[in-house]
């Protein structure tokens, strides 16, 4: 059966919102769960010595724990941040970008790759694989295809990458050292005054024709639309898929890991609304699409 995990989360929450957040995840029928700042070096609300408090407490609720690593690192502070992640050897690393591989890699600490990481092919993979690589997520812009052919020509190399799929929750698309949040308040990026907290799901963007576009969370951009691949569960499933990632919403979040969990399992999830964030369904990407389209799956 496949594994379910929860993304790290990708928007700036209140200290006490994200304690509450992984408390009642902790019951989740989740397997894995990822910690750590990903986006912006700004946010701080949590100091490293609460993630690898929340990571311990979350470990001793029978959770596997990775602690994951900024995408975008800009200065000599960022790295220290990100050295103090690849300093321990506790629990895996996620690592969002190749200054994390390389520190992973010197100091032998075995780590998997995230979205945003450029695992585009076999021969990545089997490079990452020397250094200690462990398991990749794909890259959020590929699709069922091109995840067939990786993990069968892995499996014709012997070699075991569990492979990850980002299946709920809006698309990391871009990062950038400007925040266009800060932007949009006409503040700069280092007196932003922290607006990101009044926006916990991201400032929407739209079109001239209303379209929502994209969601602007600080210096990362992500899809208007929010990615959804419960239906094609089944189809991993015979791929050979892993693990499916969640990304963590600020509200109804516990109803969403509940309906993967019925599919995985091979049921049918309740049709009840979800206490979700408005925003129109998309899969494109899955199926070699503009990512924004939603096609329908295929009756076989």
């Amino acid at each position: 059966m496949m594994k379910l995990s929860l993304g790290p989360i990708l928007w700036f929450w209140t200290k006490q919102s994200v304690f509450n957040f992984y408390a009642n995840a902790a019951d989740w029928p989740v397997d894995t769960i990822y910690l750590g700042e990903t986006v912006c070096s700004r946010r701080r609300e949590l100091k490293p010595d609460d993630w690898f408090g929340l990571a311990r407490d979350l470990k001793e609720c029978g959770k596997n724990v990775v602690l994951s690593t900024l995408t975008l690192i800009e200065s000599e502070a960022d790295l220290r941040g990100l050295r103090r992640i690849c300093d321990q050897h506790e629990f895996l690393v996620e690592a969002n970008d190749q200054s994390a591989v390389q520190l992973a890699v010197q100091n032998g600490l075995s780590f998997i790759t995230g979205p945003s990481m450029n695992t585009y092919n076999t021969a990545t993979l089997k490079v990452l694989a020397r250094k200690g690589l462990k398991g990749w997520c794909l890259p959020v812009e590929l699709g069922k295809d091109t995840l067939k052919c990786l993990i069968d020509e892995l499996k014709e190399e012997g070699l075991d990458l569990p492979a990850e799929v980002f299946s709920w929750g809006f698309l990391p698309l871009a990062w950038s050292s400007r925040c266009f949040t800060a932007r949009h308040f006409n503040l700069p990026k280092d007196n932003c005054e922290f607006r990101c907290l009044e926006y916990p799901e991201g400032l929407e963007l739209r079109s001239r024709e209303s379209q929502e576009l994209f969601r602007i969370n600080g210096t990362s951009t992500l899809s208007g639309s929010r990615y959804d691949l419960l239906q094609e569960l089944p189809g991993m499933d015979d791929m050979g898929v892993a693990t499916v990632r969640l990304s963590p919403e600020h509200q109804g979040m516990e109803d969403v890991v509940k309906r993967y969990d019925v599919v995985r399992r091979g049921g049918i999830p309740d049709l009840n609304p979800l206490a979700l964030t408005e925003a129109p369904p998309c899969n494109g990407y899955w199926y070699g699409k503009p990512g924004m389209d939603i096609v329908a799956p295929s009756k076989t």
